[in-house]
């Protein structure tokens, strides 16, 4: 009987953060997932939460994502936003290369003295290519432990804000040391990138986002929708059972990543409105139901070294990003929004680009950032198993 409640807690709270976001501002700069994870962390470590609920705590982690990935990858028109990238698209590719040349090489610095080094190298990949939802997705896929999943997770959004504070007020001094100014060519008009960052916007995972998420009119589509991603989940599930026990998890992530790309050619699907909204919700249930599962004293005992390795990864990767632009002609705003792009997801965009003032950027920085979602789970799922083959 206790699992009723908990699985009541586990969908409605996300709700109830989302609406305290939305209340109090302090509270949305902090971020529902981050909620989600300390109160969570919270409740399992001062004992409020019931012993015999690992079987429900298990299903909940291994289907929310699954299902929460072809959600939020359904909105995305991956022809327009790769043609409308130019230069920023290279600039992407160069990032993620960095990022993966730099996760490897750490990993062979801090890999002996780090659990599951190879499996934190794989989600930082796919984390700082694909933002969060990738994260998690390669985390499932890799079988990661929930301590290493939020040791990992806690370091990466330490080191992230500095990285977001640098980028933001002196990103473009230092980084202008090295590549040249922005040549405002008004590749896109102001039009396009209002639209853009309108439509960014709307992408957020806030409260005002699931505005008349009950309305007949968006209701019953989300609804289409979710049907089809528990099929999409289904057809996974169904290799998952045929696949070698290593290597199921990561063919049912692949399988769910190529089938929401697939459905998202389909303009029908593609033109749900609240697709993306409830699979940002469903990642929030993931983020609280995963927390429950963490004892906190296990996370303190762990190496320090975890933050040198993510030091290294994110800041070392943008460095080695800043100079591999340069024969490129890559210029230094260009640099700094695909980089934020792949790091904390497209809804960034905008906030990063009037920090430049620069609004030039955005239809580029967006771009960037939806290729990510698309192939952060490949990137990250490759780096993991190719830096695991040399143990």
């Amino acid at each position: 009987m206790i699992q009723i409640p908990a699985v009541i807690f586990y969908i409605v709270f996300p709700a109830l953060v989302l609406y305290l976001c939305h209340r109090f501002p302090a509270l949305d700069r902090l971020g529902a997932a981050l909620i989600c994870f300390v109160t969570g962390m919270i409740l399992a470590n001062i004992g409020a939460v019931p012993g015999g609920l690992g079987t429900v705590q298990k299903i909940i982690m291994s289907v929310s994502v699954p299902i929460a990935i072809p959600l939020m990858i359904f909105p995305t028109d991956i022809r327009k936003w790769a043609s409308m990238a130019g230069k920023s698209l290279l600039s992407f590719f160069i990032f993620a290369l960095a990022i993966f040349a730099v996760a490897a090489a750490g990993y062979i610095i801090y890999g002996g003295s780090i659990n599951e080094a190879h499996k934190i190298a794989g989600m930082y990949v796919a984390g700082f290519t694909g933002a969060t939802v990738n994260f998690m997705g390669v985390a499932l896929a890799l079988k990661a432990r929930p301590e290493t999943i939020m040791l990992a997770t806690a370091a990466s959004w330490f080191m992230e804000i500095f990285w977001l504070i640098f980028m933001m007020f002196l990103g473009q001094r230092v980084i202008g040391l090295v590549l040249k100014p922005f040549d405002s060519h008004m590749r896109e008009d102001s039009k396009i990138s209002d639209e853009a960052a309108a439509a960014c916007a709307n992408e957020s995972a806030g409260f005002a986002g699931y505005a008349g998420f009950f309305s007949r009119e968006k209701f019953i589509p989300m609804l289409a929708a979710l049907g089809i991603s528990l099929a999409i989940f289904l057809a996974g599930a169904g290799l998952y059972y045929i696949s070698p026990a290593d290597y199921n998890m990561t063919v049912l992530m692949l399988t769910v990543s190529t089938m929401g790309i697939c459905f998202s050619f389909l303009p029908r699907v593609r033109n749900i409105e609240m697709s993306y909204p409830l699979g940002q919700y469903i990642i929030l249930i993931f983020c609280i139901t995963i927390a429950t599962t963490v004892d906190f004293a296990e996370l303190l005992k762990a190496s320090t070294d975890i933050l040198a390795y993510t030091f290294l990864v994110i800041f070392g990767g943008t460095l080695l990003h800043v100079f591999a632009c340069k024969p490129f002609g890559i210029d230094r705003d260009t640099q700094i929004i695909t980089s934020a792009a792949g790091i904390f997801s497209p809804v960034f965009v905008p906030v990063v680009a009037s920090a430049l003032k620069n609004r030039e950027v955005i239809v580029g920085g967006l771009a960037a950032g939806i290729i990510g979602y698309a192939i952060g789970n490949y990137l990250g799922i490759t780096t993991a198993y190719l830096l695991g083959s040399w143990q």
